[in-house]
C-alpha cells in the first residue's frame, strides 16, 4: 500500500471572506486614530508630570531661598567681623547651636545663621536683607541671659552683638558733663572697669549681675538696689544709636527723635537694635559701707524698706535691696546666705519665738566719695548708725563690712563662680521676675512666699521697693500703678534632676501658678522680662500703653522683623517678597494656561496683563494687600516688570527658566550686601 507524504513549509491559512475596500479603509483609519489618541494621552501625561515636577522644584527653591541668602550673609558678616576682631566668634555651626539656647534653658530655637556684625552698618545690612524675604526675622543677642527665648530667631538671623568692637570713648559736653560712649554689646562689667580704672568715673545705675550687655538691659529696664535713688538704667542714658526695622540707622535722644529714643528704652527689642549708647558718668565712689539686717515680720520689713527709699537724698542710702529666706540652716535657701563677710555667725537663737517659716533680710549700702561732703569712714559710720537705729529689725542680727566700690558691684560674681563649680549654672533656670504694687505686696507675701514657696526656690528670692517717679513714662516699660512698687525676683539655681531637685516642668508649672494667683487675686502686677504667647496677654500687660506700643511697632518695624522670640507680633512679608513668592507659584499656572492656547497666537499685551494680574491675585491670597495692579508694578519694580513681560521671551519654557533668577534679583540686588558678584554671575551664584 502506498503512503502519500505531504510537507507543509508554512502554516496554512484558510481563506476568509474578503472585506470590502471601504471597510478596510475605515479599519485602518480607526487604528490611526487610536494610535494618535494614545500618543496624545502619553504626551498629556508627560506634560502633567513635567508641570508637577516643575511646581515641586519651585516649591523646593522657595524653601531653600532663605537658607541660601542667610548663608551668604553669614559668609559676608563672618569676614567683616574677623577683619575687625580676628578672634571673635566660634565656627558658624557652633555659634548657631549656642544661639539656639539661652540662660533659661527652657526654649530652643535654632536660627538659620548667626551674624557677627563689625559695625552698625552690618546690622543695617542684615535687617535689610531679611526685609527682602517673606519669612526671615532678626534677633539681637547679647550675652545670652534671656530666660524664655526672648533673644532667639527660629529659622532667622541672630545678631551676635558681642562681636561689635568694644571701643569705649569718654565724651565731655560743653557744659562739662561727662559720658561714656559704649557699644551695645559691651558688658556692664567692662564698662565699670574701663570707667573706674581709666577715668575715675562710673554710671549711677547698675544691675546686680554685671555680665549683661548694655543693649540688653536698656531694652528691658535695668534695675538694682540703686534704682530707687538714681532711677533704672533706662533713665540713665543720654543718647542711643539705633537701627530700626527698615534697616535705617538713627541717632536719637530726649531732644532728637525722642519718640524712637523712648520707644527703644524698655521696648523689648521690638522697634530697633541698639548699637551704641551714651551713658552719663559721675565721680566713682571709693569705698562702700555694706550692711544687712534680719526681720521676722514682713510688715516691719516692708515699712522700713519703704521708709528708706522715700528719704530725701541727703538722708538716703545709695543702695537698698532685700530678699526672703527660709528659717533653716539650708546653705542655699536658709540663713547661711545672710552674713557678710562670709563666715560670720548667724545666731538663730535671737529670732523671736513667733517667727514664721520665711524671714527677710534688708540690705543697704552707703558710698564714700573722696574729697566730698561724705567725710571719712567715721562720718560714714555715724550716718549709717543714725539711719539704722530707726529700723525695727531683730537686734543682734546685723552684719556689716567695708568693701571697695568695684568689689561691691561685682559681688554676684562669687555666686556665678560657685554655680559653675556645682553644675547649677549649666542647668535650666526657670526664673520669674515681677513688679508688684505696694498695695498688694503683703497679700503676695502671705499667699506666695509664705505659702507656695515656704521651702525656698533653691536660689535668691529678691523682694525690695522702687519708686515709679524715677521711671520716665515715655519709655515702653510697663509698671504697676502707684508710686511704690516691689521687684520680686525668684532666681532658681537648679541642679539637674534627679540629683538636685524637681523636674523643670514642675518649676515652670509653679511659676504659672504664681502668675495665676496674682491674676485671680486681682493684684496690681507686671512681669519684668515678660514672656507671653497670646496678643491678648500682651495687651493686658501693657494696659493703657498697648495702643502706643502697636503704633510704634507699625512706625519703626512695620514688617515685624525684629525680636521674634518675644512672640508679640507675627512677621509680615514685604511687598517685594510677597510679589516674588506669588510669581514663583503663579508662573506654573501661567505655563499651563498657555498650553491650552494656540501656540501661534502671541498676543503679548494681553499676556502681560495676565502676568501682572496673577501676581496681584497671588499676593492677595498670601495676605498682602494692593490697592490696584499699578501698585504691583511699583512693588515689583518697573525694570523687573519689563523683564517679566519681555517680548523676547515668548515661549513659556524660556520665561519659566528666567523667573527664578529674576525673582532672586528682586529680593537681593547685586552688591546690596557687599557680595563680590554682579549681573548674571550674581544670579547664577544664588541659584547654586
Amino acid at each position: 500500500m502506498a503512503v502519500l507524504e505531504v510537507r507543509v513549509s508554512a502554516p496554512y491559512k484558510l481563506p476568509g471572506p474578503k472585506l470590502p475596500r471601504e471597510r478596510q479603509s475605515k479599519r485602518a483609519s480607526c487604528c490611526t486614530v487610536t494610535s494618535r489618541l494614545q500618543r496624545e494621552l502619553s504626551s498629556a501625561r508627560a506634560r502633567l508630570s513635567s508641570a508637577r515636577a516643575r511646581l515641586q522644584r519651585e516649591r523646593e527653591r522657595e524653601k531653600q531661598e532663605t537658607q541660601r541668602r542667610a548663608k551668604m550673609m553669614l559668609a559676608y558678616m563672618d569676614h567683616a567681623a574677623a577683619a575687625a576682631e580676628p578672634d571673635a566668634g566660634a565656627e558658624p555651626a557652633v555659634a548657631a547651636f549656642a544661639a539656639a539656647m539661652d540662660f533659661g534653658g527652657l526654649v530652643s530655637a535654632r536660627p538659620a545663621a548667626v551674624v557677627r556684625p563689625a559695625s552698625s552698618d552690618d546690622v543695617a545690612s542684615a535687617i535689610r536683607a531679611a526685609a527682602r524675604t517673606a519669612h526671615l526675622t532678626v534677633a539681637a543677642r547679647g550675652n545670652g541671659h534671656s530666660v524664655a527665648g526672648q533673644a532667639m530667631a527660629r529659622g532667622g538671623l541672630v545678631l551676635d552683638m558681642r562681636a561689635l568692637p568694644r571701643r569705649m570713648q569718654l565724651v565731655v559736653a560743653p557744659s562739662g558733663e561727662k559720658f561714656a560712649d559704649v557699644p551695645s554689646g559691651a558688658l556692664w562689667e567692662e564698662v565699670l572697669h574701663w570707667a573706674v580704672s581709666k577715668h575715675g568715673l562710673a554710671p549711677a545705675s547698675w544691675t546686680d549681675y554685671l555680665r549683661l550687655t548694655v543693649g540688653g538691659t536698656l531694652s528691658n529696664g535695668g534695675v538694682s538696689g540703686q534704682s530707687f535713688r538714681y532711677g533704672p538704667q533706662v533713665s540713665n542714658v543720654a543718647q542711643l544709636e539705633v537701627v530700626t526695622g527698615d534697616g535705617e540707622c538713627h541717632v536719637c535722644s530726649r531732644s532728637a527723635d525722642p519718640d524712637l529714643f523712648f520707644a527703644v528704652l524698655g521696648g523689648l527689642g521690638q522697634f530697633g537694635v541698639i548699637t551704641r549708647a551714651r551713658i552719663p558718668l559721675s565721680p566713682a565712689p571709693q569705698t562702700v559701707r555694706w550692711t544687712r539686717v534680719v526681720y521676722a515680720s514682713f510688715a516691719d520689713y516692708a515699712a522700713d524698706a519703704e521708709w528708706l527709699v522715700t528719704r530725701p537724698p541727703h538722708e538716703a542710702f545709695d543702695y537698698v535691696e532685700g530678699f526672703a529666706f527660709v528659717r533653716s540652716d539650708d546653705p542655699v535657701n536658709g540663713w547661711p546666705t545672710v552674713p557678710i563677710p562670709d563666715g560670720a555667725h548667724f545666731d538663730a537663737s535671737l529670732l523671736p519665738a513667733n517667727a514664721g517659716p520665711v524671714l527677710y533680710c534688708l540690705e543697704v549700702a552707703l558710698y564714700q566719695r573722696g574729697g566730698g561732703g561724705d567725710g571719712g569712714g567715721d562720718d560714714m559710720d555715724k550716718r549709717v548708725g543714725e539711719m539704722m537705729r530707726q529700723l525695727k529689725y531683730v537686734r543682734g542680727l546685723e552684719f556689716a563690712a567695708g568693701v571697695g566700690y568695684v568689689d561691691f558691684l561685682s559681688r554676684v560674681n562669687r555666686v556665678e563662680d560657685e554655680a559653675r563649680r556645682n553644675g547649677s549654672w549649666a542647668a535650666p533656670h526657670p526664673w520669674l521676675n515681677l513688679f508688684i504694687s505696694s498695695r498688694d505686696i503683703a497679700a503676695f507675701d502671705r499667699a506666695v512666699l509664705n505659702g507656695m514657696l515656704a521651702d525656698g526656690v533653691d536660689g535668691p528670692m529678691l523682694i525690695y521697693p522702687m519708686l515709679k517717679s524715677k521711671w520716665d513714662p515715655a519709655t515702653s516699660v510697663a509698671l504697676p500703678e502707684g508710686e511704690i512698687f516691689y521687684l520680686v525676683a525668684l532666681l532658681r539655681f537648679c541642679r539637674p534632676y534627679p540629683d538636685g531637685g524637681p523636674p523643670v516642668d514642675e518649676l515652670v508649672a509653679q511659676n504659672n501658678a504664681i502668675i495665676d494667683a496674682c491674676r485671680s487675686n486681682g493684684y496690681d502686677y507686671k512681669m519684668y522680662f515678660p514672656s507671653y504667647h497670646a496678643q491678648s496677654d500682651w495687651s493686658r500687660h501693657f494696659g493703657a500703653k498697648w495702643s502706643r506700643f502697636v503704633d510704634r511697632k507699625a512706625r519703626y518695624d512695620p514688617l515685624a522683623i525684629l525680636a521674634p522670640g518675644q512672640n508679640i507680633f507675627a512677621r509680615t512679608p514685604s511687598s517685594v517678597a510677597a510679589a516674588a513668592a506669588a510669581v514663583i507659584v503663579m508662573m506654573v499656572m501661567m505655563g499651563m494656561k498657555r498650553r491650552d492656547r494656540d501656540e501661534h497666537n502671541d498676543d503679548d499685551d494681553d499676556d502681560d496683563r495676565v502676568i501682572v494680574r496673577y501676581i496681584w491675585e497671588g499676593c492677595k491670597r498670601g495676605g498682602f494687600r494692593f490697592d490696584g495692579m499699578d501698585d504691583v508694578s511699583r512693588a515689583v519694580g518697573p525694570a523687573a516688570v519689563a523683564r517679566l513681560c519681555s517680548r523676547s521671551c515668548k515661549r513659556e519654557n524660556e520665561r519659566c527658566k528666567r523667573f527664578p533668577a529674576l525673582i532672586l534679583f528682586l529680593l537681593i540686588p547685586p552688591g546690596e550686601i557687599g557680595m563680590p558678584f554682579d549681573g548674571d554671575t550674581h544670579l547664577v551664584s544664588l541659584l547654586g
